[in-house]
């Protein structure tokens, strides 16, 4: 006799329509990001584009599908292992400020110094690609060892910190500058962010189901090739040409060509994969309160290791768990999405036709996708935390404005830093205090691990956790003291203070006074008794 209570094999819907809209999302993002990479090298430092296309792509895209099928795979462990046939899987792709860093701040110059010092243009752009894949390298080890311990980081930071800090890069580093980019193509922009709107922010279902991310896309596109060479698009246009290349993603030891060069990056570069590791299990924090409790050692090993596997096959990029897993929840997207962008972005590596896309896509079409997940993640920081906590998640948002502040007065991609660094003097103020522009330099530099300890010195103040907000606050001044956070310095590089020259040689010593200063009257006022009364209002 069949036993009628048997329960059906579980089924998880790993892939839904909304896991097209979540595709074009993070393929975008990608996207956008190599043509970032391609251009600052190639048109501002003059690196030979062949080089560009042909070693450094492949090995940093295989780094991409290498994250993105291990994160498919979680999703579906995930869902195995709890029944929830809707877990969404994290996305990952190439981090956005350290593959802008590293084009700026390591590779463009070396390659201009190796030249300097009489290497043939071939010859440096090689020694510069080997440099690039030991810094790779080198991150990857670094951010393996600090795999462990991100967990222990979740447990102990108060979600104000992870959470109010992901809502500053939310508002100013993923929406702000998409904004722009909307309104400066109004008439194609607009359509599409209304789109966006409509279908992921107010949830109403276009005719037939379609895609609200393709539509828009699709949409925003074919107006603009219709508006634009009659001028009526905001701008002069331009066409685009199709260029392929291909190159594949060899492992090789060529990166112990560039170890020796590349030590001395690693000021540049370690500050890099700390704000990845933080932003893993910031991003890791996020996606758990949206339901999907991945662990973070396994969602940190393999950034690191996908890290590691993009500079041994050549990569110059290094790997990230995005931020925005929740939106991407609320697209109804499942493990499908990353699937199919990690498959087409190493595909794109390989054959260099991610570059045709840029040029065919118009950004003001991109841009809304990007407000949308700014939006949602900045919604989340709020609505997760509890309500007396709103001030220490508003506080954690500042950092990353003010870093936002930063890169547009520096125009920092385009202008090298010492340019920049040279204005530092001319600019200052009357001279009774610290010049404005040396406080944004500082305030903006380290801005993500800034905002993790400000809206965690604040959240543990407001329980009246007064010797843990103490705490906090000492940490700040010993990050601050070396430059790992508030670096004086335009490029961020960590520094012993006494090599600095005026003003920057007043920003660790006021900023870790002021922090220590600070910490010791709150530990004086933790024997107090009136520590204990009352509370925090709950009005916010």
């Amino acid at each position: 006799m069949a036993d009628n209570n048997t329960k059906p094999p579980f089924k998880y819907e790993w892939f839904t329509m909304g896991d097209i809209n979540g595709f074009f999302s993070l393929m975008f993002d990608n996207v956008t990001v190599l043509s970032f990479l391609a251009g600052i090298l190639i048109f501002v430092f003059g690196f030979p584009a062949e080089i560009v296309y042909t070693k450094m792509f492949p090995g940093t895209a295989f780094g991409v599908l290498f994250g993105d099928l291990v994160y498919t795979w979680m999703a579906f462990r995930l869902a195995k292992k709890t029944g929830n046939a809707k877990v969404t899987a994290m996305p990952l792709g190439l981090d956005t400020p350290s593959t802008i860093g590293i084009a700026l701040a390591v590779l463009g110059p070396s390659f201009l110094a190796f030249k300097a010092q009489g290497m043939p243009e071939h010859d440096a752009a090689m020694m510069t690609w080997y440099l690039g894949m030991a810094t790779m390298v080198l991150t990857g080890v670094f951010k393996f060892a600090f795999s462990f311990v991100g967990g222990w980081l979740q447990k102990i930071i108060p979600q104000a910190g992870l959470l109010g800090s992901l809502g500053g890069i939310g508002l100013a580093l993923i929406a702000f500058g998409p904004i722009l980019e909307i309104f400066g193509m109004p008439v194609v922009g607009l359509m599409a962010f209304g789109l966006i709107i409509y279908t992921l922010i107010a949830g109403i279902k276009l005719p037939k189901n379609f895609p609200g991310v393709l539509t828009a896309v699709v949409l925003g596109t074919v107006l603009y090739y219709i508006i634009a060479p009659m001028g009526w698009a905001g701008g002069q246009y331009h066409g685009f040409s199709a260029q392929l290349h291909f190159g594949l993603p060899i492992p090789t030891l060529d990166f112990l060509k560039g170890m020796g060069p590349a030590l001395k990056y690693l000021p540049v570069a370690i500050p890099f994969a700390i704000l990845t590791v933080i932003g893993g299990v910031n991003v890791t924090e996020s996606a758990r309160v949206a339901g999907d409790n991945f662990k973070t050692r396994d969602i940190l090993l393999t950034e690191a290791i996908a890290t590691l596997i993009a500079g041994v096959c050549g990569g110059v990029a290094q790997s990230t768990p995005y931020i925005g897993q929740p939106a991407y929840k609320a697209m109804g997207s499942r493990a499908g999405y990353t699937l199919l962008a990690g498959i087409f972005i190493g595909l794109g590596g390989f054959l260099c036709y991610v570059g045709f896309i840029v040029e065919l896509i118009p950004r003001a079409v991109i841009a809304p996708i990007l407000v949308f997940v700014g939006l949602d993640i900045m919604c989340q920081a709020f609505h997760a935390c509890p309500r007396r906590h709103v001030p220490a998640v508003a506080l954690a948002f500042f950092p990353t404005v003010v870093r936002m502040l930063q890169i547009k007065l520096s125009n920092i991609d385009m202008v090298p830093a010492q340019v920049f660094a040279g204005q530092l003097v001319k600019l200052g103020n009357d001279g009774r205090a610290l010049p404005d522009l040396q406080v944004i330099i500082a305030l903006g530099n380290g801005f993500i691990v800034t905002g993790m300890l400000w809206g965690a010195f604040m959240a543990e103040l407001i329980d009246r956790k007064v010797r843990m907000a103490a705490f906090y606050l000492l940490c700040c001044a010993a990050l601050t003291f070396f430059g790992i956070i508030h670096s004086a310095i335009p490029d961020g590089n960590m520094y012993l203070p006494w090599l600095l020259s005026y003003p920057a040689n007043q920003v660790p010593y006021q900023f870790t006074a002021g922090y220590l200063v600070l910490a010791l009257l709150l530990f004086g006022l933790s024997f107090s008794k009136e520590v204990k009364e009352g509370r925090a209002p709950e009005h916010y």
